[in-house]
């Protein structure tokens, strides 16, 4: 089952149809959210998009770019993507997936509350001031 040409179709369905986004309502809260621009502005899910425009999408920690190629009426499968969609996303974008998180040297949960005498000294032992009392070891 091949998607055929249509001449107009919201800009929501689109990224929609070319796999951006897994649903139609995530695009459309991206487009309402003014996380979708074209030509530098922000968008309304019922822009139409023409071939050749560049769109910029921000998806999760990506920045993603896409040049429209062609307009589709329905969602196709991930090798009939570039048929209607050129990514112009630079790689580095993609390898910010891949890298590691830095998560905090000691995860002290919210409402905790203030560390006892014994986590102050063991964090002014570990080189922790005394100011930063937010960040301490869990020691149950």
């Amino acid at each position: 089952m091949s998607a055929e040409p249509v001449h107009a179709i919201r800009l929501d369905k689109w990224l929609w149809a070319v796999r951006v986004f897994k649903t139609r309502s995530l695009a459309t809260a991206a487009c309402q959210a003014g996380h979708v621009k074209i030509g530098g502005q922000r968008v309304k899910p019922a822009r139409v998009p023409h071939p050749g425009e560049t769109i910029i999408v921000q998806v999760g920690e990506i920045t993603r770019t896409l040049k429209v190629v062609g307009l589709l009426g329905q969602r196709v499968g991930a090798a009939s993507v570039p048929r209607y969609a050129e990514d112009l996303t630079p790689p580095e974008e993609y390898a910010k997936r891949r890298e590691p998180r830095v998560e905090p040297l000691f995860h002290r949960p919210k409402g905790a509350g203030r560390p006892t005498k014994r986590e102050r000294r063991l964090l002014e032992q570990l080189g922790f001031s005394g100011e930063t009392t937010a960040e301490s070891p869990d020691l149950s």
